[in-house]
């Protein structure tokens, strides 16, 4: 009950609620990263490849013709499983409503899909055959 009174009174417990720049800050863990310089670069990388880290997820074709058919299917499974996992976890660092993690993570969609999902590093003769990626589209 009294956890409620400081949350109620704008306690400790009381979370952010509107977008601001600056450090501190807590990600999906109490504390982490605090109001240490090195540990909110951190942050930031971390938000950032794991957003590219889905973007590859999302364009993967781990899959090949010649696999048993279970075997596709549990792999496509594990990196359903593994995308969904990573993207709400980035959900929830944006939640935090930090405007510098809130960049991380959609520069790092936006690098993800230029790496692995738009034409710019394909070589103009790169064919895939027409084949679709393992993982449906990602959506929200």
């Amino acid at each position: 009950m009294e956890d409620m009174k400081m949350m109620n009174m704008g306690g400790e417990g009381q979370a952010q609620m509107t977008f601001y720049w600056g450090r501190p800050t807590d990600i999906l863990i109490r504390g982490w990263p605090g109001e240490s310089p090195t540990m909110y670069a951190l942050a930031l990388i971390t938000i950032f490849l794991t957003s590219v880290l889905i973007e590859w997820l999302s364009h993967a074709r781990l899959v090949k013709p010649q696999m048993n058919d279970t075997v596709a299917g549990l792999l496509q499974t594990l990196m359903y499983a593994v995308r969904t996992c990573l993207a709400y976890l980035v959900m929830l660092a944006v939640m935090s409503f930090n405007v510098g993690i809130f960049v991380a993570a959609i520069g790092g969609y936006g690098a993800g899909f230029m790496i692995f999902g738009s034409r710019v590093f394909k070589k103009s003769g790169e064919d895939d055959g027409g084949k679709p990626a393992d993982l449906p589209p990602f959506t929200c």
